[in-house]
Order: structure tokens, then sequence, then C-alpha cells
């Protein structure tokens, strides 16, 4: 810490047997003012050297004057005192005041007062004003009280040495006619009881009960005998506040609206709907009753079903569509059927029969049907049988277009046919 100051602003603490200085904490502020000597912005108590640390610092002393910590410095000379005389010679004077560390050290120390002479003005003896009026008396009735007056310097500012006396006098005044009484509220009664045993809460509107305390202008009463007659007293003769203490009142349930009925449990033919409803309007509490009855209901609904169509039975087999079965595609026969066991209903509408209401077959019981025969085309004739003179050339056919089946007729006609034809030779003679 080094070395431990001396002087007064120490205190000793002994510790063992060495002896540890530690200087005393001084008000610390962050500037000084030279001209007027006063410390500004606080910076707090702390050690002398600490605060001096910084030469823009100042501190406060024992006796409450301002110290700066900076070198010693001459404030500015203050403003000239009034002459001394109001009319005539006389002097007048200024001042400085060193600061810093180290007061002595500035330049011409002793230097701390200047002295001139003077020359008062104040010759035409101008001073007060005449007394202003007196203000009312300080009471209006019941006795003594006082008023004033008031008068002004109206001399200039270096001239007002000449107003010497008070600036202000006091007398006595009198009121002799009775005060007014004016009346006084008494104590507040006890609160009464309240309204009501609990708070309510009606379609959302809550209703509180009160209680009420009463006073009377009556400590005292205002007079009616006196000019002018007193106050009544201010404010309200009774006062109100809600009970809100009490517990809330039970609200009993009831029943919501009924709900529209729900889907038919069944989709067709008769069922049940159902509707239901809430406890809800309001809902119990605070102990409130619950809602009585049930919370649902049932209604019948009913819807006609469809009809979905069934075939009827097969009719009998028609009649074949030929006798016997011929050459290539075989006769056939039918039967029918109707989609009316029953028929599908239309509102609502009923699904149609599945399947075909025709049923056709082959009739292969039957027996073949005959074939005529019929005669294929001619061969080619043969080629001459002879090699000179005319020979007879032959053409066949056969009945196989077709050939006569299951006793049908043969072919009509021959089957062979000729012709005669001719070499352009002559046969040689024997």
């Amino acid at each position: 810490r080094g070395e431990a100051a001396q002087g007064s602003d120490e205190e000793e603490v002994e510790e063992g047997e060495e002896r540890i200085h530690f200087p005393e904490s001084v008000r610390c502020f962050a500037s000084i003012d030279l001209n007027t000597g006063e410390c500004d912005s606080e910076i707090g108590d702390v050690n002398e050297d600490d605060c001096c640390q910084n030469p823009n610092y100042g501190y406060q002393t024992a006796d409450g004057a301002c110290q700066s910590c900076g070198p010693p410095t001459w404030s500015s000379w203050s403003s000239w005192s009034p002459c001394t005389t109001l009319c005539g010679e006389g002097v007048r004077q200024k001042s400085r005041k060193c600061y810093g560390v180290g007061q002595s050290e500035c330049e011409n120390p002793t230097d701390k007062l200047y002295v001139e002479p003077c020359i008062g003005t104040c010759c035409n003896g101008e001073g007060w004003d005449s007394w202003l009026p007196w203000t009312p008396c300080s009471v209006t009735c019941g006795g003594q009280g006082v008023r004033k007056r008031q008068r002004v310097c109206s001399a200039p500012l270096e001239c007002r040495l000449n107003c010497t006396g008070p600036t202000e006098e006091t007398e006595t005044c009198e009121a002799n006619n009775t005060c007014p009484v004016h009346g006084g509220w008494s104590g507040w009664s006890s609160w009464a009881q309240c309204s009501g045993s609990c708070v309510s809460n009606q379609g959302g509107a809550i209703n509180t009960p009160s209680r009420e305390r009463k006073r009377s202008c009556s400590n005292p009463n205002p007079s009616t005998d006196t000019e002018p007659p007193g106050n009544s007293c201010p404010g309200d003769a009774s006062q109100r506040q809600d009970c809100s203490e009490l517990p809330n009142c039970p609200v009993d349930g009831n029943w919501g609206a009924w709900s529209a009925p729900g889907p038919c449990s069944v989709t067709c033919g008769e069922g049940l709907r159902l509707s239901s409803r809430i406890c809800d309007s309001p809902a119990p509490k605070y102990g409130g009753k619950i809602c009585e009855g049930p919370s649902t209901e049932s209604s019948i609904c009913q819807s006609p079903c469809p009809v979905h169509g069934v075939w009827s039975g097969w009719s009998n087999w028609g009649e074949c569509t030929a006798s016997c079965i011929p050459q290539g595609r075989p006769p056939t026969r039918s039967r029918q059927r109707s989609c009316t066991n029953p028929a599908p209903s239309s509102n609502p509408l009923g699904r149609d029969c599945e399947g075909d209401n025709i049923q056709t077959e082959n009739c292969d019981h039957l027996p073949p049907c005959s074939v005529d025969g019929s005669w294929g085309p001619w061969s080619p004739y043969t080629s001459c049988p002879v090699s000179c003179g005319v020979g007879l050339q032959e053409s066949i056919r056969r009945c196989d277009s077709p050939t006569p089946k299951h006793g049908g007729q043969p072919c009509r006609g021959d089957d062979r046919r000729t012709s005669i034809c001719s070499t352009q030779v002559h046969c040689p003679g024997r």
C-alpha cells in the first residue's frame, strides 16, 4: 500500500507488536467547480489517496469544504462587492480561493483579496415604495387574528442599502361575529348482516350479496344559527361493500335441448333412432342437484326394404325347330323363365335377377333326316379307243353330291354317256 499517511486523517490499529496506519475514507467526487468550490458527481467513500489518483477528482474535508485533487490552482475572481458608501468615496473588493493539493503553493499565495476605491452614486435617497394595502384578517369570525402588509425596495441594485427596515408588517385584527360550526362525522357503525348467504350466478350475471354501515353528521352537528351556517359533512352517510368472502350458491343442473335424432339402427324396415341431451343448462355446480330423468330417448323409424328379383321356374321345352337332324347344324329347342318370383321393386330399387331368361339346347335325340342322292359332275370323255376309223368315247358321273342316305332317293338317270369319235384315218383293208 506504500507509506502510511501521517497526521489527523489516519487511525491506528494495533496487531500484535506492529502498528499499522490506515488513512480515513473520504467522500470522493468525480468533478469540482473551481469557481463555486462545490463538488459534483459523488463516487462514494474511498481512501483519500485512492480518490486523488485522478487529479480531476475532489473530496469533502472534515469541515464540509470541497478539496480538489489537482495541483494548486486559483479560482476565478469573485464579483465586486457593493461600494462601502452609498453616496461619495468608498472602496469595493473581490476575492479568489486556491484549490488543490498544497493550497499554499498557488502563485502569490497571500494574494487572495483585491481592493479598489469606488464612488457611491446613490445620492437621491431612492428606497422604499409606499406600503401595499393590508391583507384580509386571518380569521373571519370568533375573535382575534392577524393581517399583513408589504413594501417593495425600488432602488437600483447598487443602492439597496438605502432600504433599511423590514419588508413586511403584521398587526392584530378582530372578528366579533360567531364562527359557523361545520359538521363532523361520527364513527362508522358496525357492518350489518350480508343481504344473502351465498354468491349467485344466474345466466352469467354474478349477484354478490352486500352489507352496509352508516355514520351521522353529528360530531358536531353543523350550526344553523350562524351567518353563514355551518357546512354539512362531506362524503356519504352510508358505505356498502360486497360480501366477497361468501361461498358460491349451489347451482342445480338443468337439461339442455334434445339433439336431433340420430341415424336409424337399420337400413330398411323398422328400427330405432336415438336423441340425447346434456345436463349443461346450467351444469350442476357447488353442490347443486344433478338433472333428473333420462339423457337419451328413442323413436321408431321405418323405411321400405328393396325387393330383389328371383327367377320363376323354367317352362317346359318347346318344339324342336325340325323333326329330324339335317346335314350340318342340328335343330334346337328352348325354354323360358321370368324374374317374377318376386319381381324386383322399383322404390326402393331392387336388384334384377342374375342370368338368362331363355335357355336353348340341340335336339340331338332326333333321327337323321333322309338325304336324296344327287349326281356329281360328268367326268371328261375318255380318249378315242381306235387308231383308225371311228370309235366310241365314254364319260361317267357318280351319285355322290350327296350320296343318298337314311332312306333317301337314289339319283335318277344314267351314270354313263358315250360319244362317237373319228380318227379321220382309213383303216387298211383285209
